[in-house]
């Protein structure tokens, strides 16, 4: 897609009229980062929001010892860093690309008289909020209710339905997470996440590839997942 296609997915233009997505496209700036640069890090001042436009970015918050919790794996299409928007304190995550990326930015200066203009704008953007914050209870949910394996199939089918492709195996799912980033992004150790990956590929529910998976067996993956 290009990136007129790409910035029309997002919820901030989806709300707009061809003519007003025009207008609010001239205020965008494009960053391109290679795979591990740092967009902003935790605790800085933000004052953009942006729109991946094309490859991955990860969000991540550390802990004082160091250690690190994904919080969430951004493609095409997908909108972050809008919460400083509303509430403009310090940024609440590391934003890192994970692959080479390029993305859309739109600072908050020039969003603001959209939002106060048109209240049609301003309410996509509080769904998309809202809609993170149930992921987000989704999430603090599984870590209580759901043990490792189920949290690792719904992690898997999440990014299945954002980066899949269908091919004659099965879906294939290309996330570019390590082993330990997929560890991070379930709460779990990486012993423990490769046991549950290793049961999945001998139940023959799917096949293991390098920083992405084949699913094979949705459906049984679905029923595990609960």
């Amino acid at each position: 897609m290009n990136t007129d296609d790409v910035l029309g997915k997002a919820p901030l233009f989806a709300a707009l009229d061809r003519e007003s997505a025009a207008a609010l496209r001239t205020g965008i700036s494009e960053v391109e980062l290679h795979k591990g640069q740092t967009l902003f890090s935790e605790g800085e001042t933000g004052d953009r929001l942006y729109v991946v436009l094309d490859g991955k970015i990860k969000l991540i918050r550390t802990a004082p010892d160091g250690r690190e919790n994904l919080l969430s794996v951004l493609g095409p299409s997908e909108m972050f860093g809008e919460l400083s928007l509303f509430d403009p304190r310090p940024r609440t995550a590391s934003a890192i690309a994970l692959t080479d990326v390029r993305l859309a930015g739109l600072g908050h200066d020039d969003l603001r008289p959209w939002l106060t203009g048109r209240p049609e704008v301003a309410l996509h953007l509080l769904r998309a909020l809202a809609q993170r914050l149930r992921r987000t209870n989704d999430v603090m949910a599984d870590l209580v209710f759901t043990d490792v394996p189920g949290r690792v199939g719904k992690a898997l089918l999440d990014l299945a339905e954002r980066f899949g492709q269908r091919t004659e195996d099965g879906l294939r799912v290309h996330h570019d997470l390590t082993q330990e980033e997929l560890a991070q992004y379930v709460g779990a150790s990486r012993e423990t996440v490769n046991k549950a990956l290793a049961d999945f590929a001998q139940r023959g529910w799917l096949r293991i590839e390098a920083k992405a998976v084949v699913i094979m067996d949705a459906d049984r993956l679905q029923a595990r997942s609960r």
